[in-house]
């Protein structure tokens, strides 16, 4: 795990707010789903669809330089291994909820097909810890390539919008230049940030700025159009690095940031408190309004889950989110989980 005294304070506040966005979008549309009506805050959830993935793969790109030329073996113990570990411990605790309704379902194919196709085809909320491996692994693999080359090709993939109905290929071809860019220009991304720190009129002014145009091209109906999405999402990835930057100067919000050093925890584990919190609330009926609701099972959803760690993590079931030393093929002895990369 990284010492405190190693971490950047405004890369944690931006983790807090990519995971805190995530878990919003799923508890918003869930709630949403089930009561067969919207809520106030599907606006704040449109609102944000533009830069809230985007941001999180371009921070997860942030640091790669440090291990990208690292041996083979180091490499995938780190980025591939440590992923597939988690994805496939809660891959099994996912589809454990959730079989009764697989096998109820005639178009599954029944709970072993299901489960099988899991493995090709991302299951669930997980599906980012499945790709993220791949970007890690496909980054070292090209880094002799120039990087614009690359570059382009993930931006051209970006703006062709593809929908093949499989998950792996639709993501990657959104997703990539993000987590790319997050990678080539860490060392821009970073002066940025320091130069925030010096001027706190640059960082209010290109936060105004940023949430007019934004709000302008997602209701205006924009923001979907190839190009405009794809620029909306790093303008959004700077306005969360500039609001990270500021955060983490004044010391406010210090909640975001331990959401923030502890996302992984958070993303592993949100599904099941998120389900119960907006199924108690909404079959209660004690809180009409859904826009509450949706807020109230986000909470739920970022919450829980860090007690339950903080319950578990010195207990027989750390192994939820300790990866243990028989899943290193790389460094003996069993590591703690650290925050995606």
């Amino acid at each position: 795990m990284t010492s405190d005294a190693a971490r950047v304070a405004w890369v944690d506040y931006a983790k807090g707010f990519c995971i805190i966005m995530v878990v919003m979008m799923h508890s918003t549309l869930g709630v949403e789903k089930a009561a067969e009506a919207t809520g106030w805050m599907t606006y704040v959830v449109a609102f944000a669809k533009p830069f809230r993935m985007p941001d999180f793969f371009m921070i997860s790109g942030l640091f790669l330089a440090r291990v990208i030329e690292r041996d083979w073996r180091t490499y995938l113990d780190k980025k591939v291994v440590h992923f597939a570990y988690f994805y496939l411990l809660w891959l099994i605790v996912q589809f454990a909820f959730k079989a009764p309704d697989i096998a109820a379902d005639p178009a599954s194919g029944g709970l072993a097909r299901a489960f099988l196709v899991s493995l090709i085809d991302p299951f669930g909320t997980i599906w980012f810890i499945y790709l993220l491996p791949i970007f890690f692994v496909l980054t070292k693999a090209t880094r002799r390539v120039p990087w614009w080359i690359v570059w382009l090709i993930g931006a051209g993939l970006e703006m062709a919008k593809m929908n093949t109905g499989w998950m792996i290929p639709d993501e990657f071809a959104a997703r990539f230049v993000y987590f790319y860019s997050g990678y080539v220009f860490a060392p821009a991304t970073f002066r940025f940030a320091a130069l925030v720190l010096k001027h706190g009129w640059l960082a209010a002014t290109y936060l105004a700025v940023w949430a007019i145009v934004e709000a302008f091209a997602v209701f205006g109906g924009y923001s979907e159009i190839p190009g405009i999405g794809l620029a909306l999402g790093f303008v959004g990835a700077v306005a969360v690095v500039t609001l990270s930057t500021v955060l983490s100067k004044l010391h406010w919000m210090t909640a975001v940031r331990y959401c923030g050093r502890h996302s992984l925890v958070i993303y592993l584990a949100f599904f099941l408190p998120m389900a119960a919190a907006r199924t108690a609330l909404l079959k209660t009926g004690i809180i009409p309004d859904l826009g509450t609701i949706s807020v109230l099972v986000t909470a739920a959803g970022v919450v829980l889950p860090l007690m339950f760690y903080w319950a578990v993590r010195s207990t027989w079931a750390g192994f939820l989110f300790q990866r243990p030393a028989w899943a290193h093929f790389a460094v003996p002895g069993a590591a703690r989980l650290a925050p995606a990369e």
